[in-house]
């Protein structure tokens, strides 16, 4: 209960006990979402009235037996600065400069952690968002062996730390013109399962192995290595892991989200940007389980936070030199990060999702590529458009349908007005195969909102765009945005 010191202006009277508190995501300079009602909760006297106030809006709850308490807020416009007045008593918190807009989880492993020093761009997007009311809550990194009610992180109105939230929350503050919160929780080389909470062992038999292992072989040491550090808290120490331990740590199973996601809810957000999957890239099973994986997770948030159609916007992996069974990195049938990709689309079958294209961007040498402005450009549009009901191209070309003729395959898009390339030549990173699946490199000439293929000698049966580790890409249309990978075959890998 210190914590909320550092979070909030506390009034109470001298001498009192303090046991009135709010929820980790709540504190002096944050962002509360617009256009929803708005879950508070903390905790406090048993039995006791707490009255909750902002702007016009008042709710109370009267606090549990256990000293739990929540309520909600009826929607606020957006707006502020506000005052935010929480009161039980004589005791009173008092939060200030609290602004109403819209809020966005910002999760992942080390690109969305990767900080806006190292990104391109980096200094004019600085300058451009001085003044704007854009505000960061950083959730401290560590771990809990049970799902934990409490975080450490504050408010601030300071830079957002990530290169890609930066970005992110630039475009997307000047575009709607709004306050923008982001909460940003994420750590680097963190699988997608250390992000899941332990009932998905029911619906996923790979998650399920996981966390029995970890019970075998993991738990003990976790139980240390976390007591060693609340020792060295408690000492004065503050938490301190070696090196190899925090990565230790930080790539088992479940513990992640128990201590940096799980405290975050239900507070009100507007969605989940997700940048993550180089972890669980290791293998083609991984990849191929990716898929499923991440289906699931996105459902089982959107119960975590009892929001239905919660918006998951996922960032694709981008080009990387890595292969897994040795074949090229121009290889169609590579066990390259193409079938990650794949599997980051399949979200796509969920409704409220949508996916950042990135095919165009990275360096093939290096998994943390500096390219993060555009991705956080191309997510503030994709949030306008799905998330926001607006109309505009957020999107680049996306395959609608294949036409296969004896010579030639024609490909219809959407999102193809101006369909073009960006050097004027011939579209390339297609490829064709007959029923032998001897892939062949094709290239293609746009007509109208089409792309037509000459197959030469080979009788076409099926098509793969992009889908290589490292393709030479070339086709976007009026907003200069890149056509997504696909492939018609249904083989495996």
């Amino acid at each position: 209960m210190k914590s909320i010191l550092f979070f909030c202006l506390t009034l109470i009277s001298a001498g009192s006990a303090l046991p009135l508190e709010l929820g980790s995501p709540f504190s002096e300079n944050m962002v509360l979402q617009r256009q929803s009602e708005i879950p508070v909760w903390g905790w406090g006297k048993p039995a006791s009235e707490v009255r909750v106030t902002i702007a016009d809006k008042k709710a109370a709850a009267t606090v549990a037996e256990d000293g739990s308490w929540k309520l909600k807020l009826d929607a606020i416009p957006a707006g502020g600065p506000y005052q935010f007045q929480v009161t039980s008593d004589s005791e009173t918190i008092t939060c200030k400069n609290v602004l109403v807009g819209d809020v966005w989880i910002c999760s992942g492993q080390s690109n969305m952690q990767m900080p806006y020093a190292k990104m391109a761009g980096s200094k004019q997007i600085l300058a451009n968002r001085k003044g704007r009311p854009i505000r960061c809550m950083e959730v401290k990194r560590t771990v809990s062996l049970a799902p934990s009610q409490r975080c450490q992180g504050q408010w601030s109105s300071r830079p957002v730390p990530s290169a890609v939230a930066l970005a992110f929350s630039y475009h997307l503050q000047k575009d709607l013109d709004i306050p923008v919160g982001i909460i940003l929780t994420c750590w680097g080389s963190s699988w997608l399962e250390g992000w899941m909470p332990k009932d998905m062992t029911e619906e996923l038999p790979h998650f399920d192995q996981m966390m029995r292992d970890f019970e075998k072989n993991d738990r003990q040491k976790v139980e240390s290595l976390i007591k060693k550090a609340e020792s060295g808290k408690r000492a004065g120490k503050g938490q301190k892991w070696s090196r190899e331990n925090e990565i230790y740590l930080r790539t088992r199973p479940n513990i992640v989200y128990n201590a940096m996601l799980h405290p975050l809810a239900p507070y009100a957000v507007r969605g989940i940007v997700w940048y993550q999957g180089e972890s669980n890239a290791r293998s083609i099973e991984d990849m191929m389980q990716y898929r499923q994986s991440l289906q699931k997770w996105c459902q089982r948030m959107r119960a975590l936070w009892q929001h239905d159609d919660l918006h998951l916007l996922v960032v694709m992996l981008p080009k990387f030199k890595v292969v897994r069974n040795g074949k090229s990195i121009k290889d169609p049938t590579a066990h390259s990060w193409a079938w990650i990709r794949e599997s980051q689309m399949k979200i796509l079958d969920l409704p409220h999702t949508s996916i950042v294209n990135t095919i165009d961007l990275g360096n093939p040498n290096n998994i943390h590529p500096p390219d993060k402005a555009p991705i956080g450009q191309r997510l503030a549009l994709l949030a306008q458009r799905d998330a926001l009901g607006k109309t505009l191209l957020a999107q680049g070309p996306k395959m609608k349908s294949v036409t296969i003729h004896s010579d030639e395959i024609v490909i219809a898009y959407e999102n193809a007005e101006g369909l073009a390339t960006t050097d004027g030549e011939a579209v390339r990173g297609f490829w064709v195969a007959g029923k032998s699946r001897q892939w062949k490199a094709a290239t293609g000439q746009i007509k109208g909102e089409t792309v037509v293929l000459s197959c030469g000698d080979t009788t076409p049966e099926v098509v793969r765009y992009a889908f290589c580790a490292v393709p030479n890409v070339n086709l976007i249309n009026a907003a200069k945005l890149p056509a997504l990978p696909f492939r018609t075959d249904t083989d495996k890998p």
